[in-house]
């Protein structure tokens, strides 16, 4: 007689199984970013693809949803939010958004090496006055916020967002609300080396480059 195995068994394989499905679809979904991210998510600063690898799930998918809505990437934007837009638009529909996004976030990969010169010390207090209360001490990020983690980002990409949001190039959308959020605080940042500072006190919270 064959041995039928017990639900809490029979549950766990079939869950198994479909983490495994997931795990195989999320994996296709990302193939084709993987040309300008990189086969670990790790960014490619020559292609203005930040790395996402450090970033949660439940991030990757809003801003996936962002970009497919037309809150970012529009006609005022850079190029390559533009093309990041388009990408988002071939992803039918939020399960596979989620799909690629959970695949992403499991990747791994060093961060980046310092490329944007500024003064840690004063980054630090711009971030404990302005910025801390939404993503968190070491900026680890606040999912009940919204609010990405920031230590691991590409400084590159962290200067370029913070003028594209004090210049309105980002967070002009009237339906991007943290978008919006995040424009007026980059706004009260003085000048571009008080961007560069803040830039450079992130970077010191990432986990060194090999």
């Amino acid at each position: 007689m064959k041995q039928l195995l017990p639900p809490i068994w029979l549950g766990t394989l079939l869950l198994a199984g479909v983490a495994q499905a997931q795990d195989a679809a999320g994996e296709q979904r990302y193939a084709p970013c993987a040309s300008c991210h990189g086969d670990a998510a790790q960014g490619d600063q020559a292609q203005g693809a930040p790395r996402l690898n450090h970033l949660s799930a439940v991030y990757i998918t809003a801003q996936l949803e962002k970009f497919s809505a037309g809150q970012r990437g529009g006609a005022d934007a850079s190029p390559q939010a533009q093309a990041m837009a388009a990408m988002a638009r071939t992803l039918p529909d939020e399960q596979a958004m989620l799909e690629v996004a959970v695949y992403i976030s499991a990747l791994d990969s060093p961060a980046s090496p310092a490329t944007v010169a500024g003064d840690p010390a004063l980054g630090a207090d711009y971030y404990r006055q302005l910025c801390g209360a939404c993503h968190a001490a070491g900026a680890v990020g606040n999912k009940a916020l919204h609010s990405p983690r920031l230590a691991g980002s590409d400084d590159w990409y962290l200067q370029a967002q913070l003028e594209a949001f004090r210049s309105g190039q980002r967070g002009a959308h009237p339906d991007d609300r943290t978008g919006r959020q995040m424009r007026a605080m980059a706004a009260t940042l003085p000048d571009d080396q008080a961007v560069r500072n803040v830039v450079a006190y992130l970077r010191e919270l990432a986990e060194p480059a090999e």
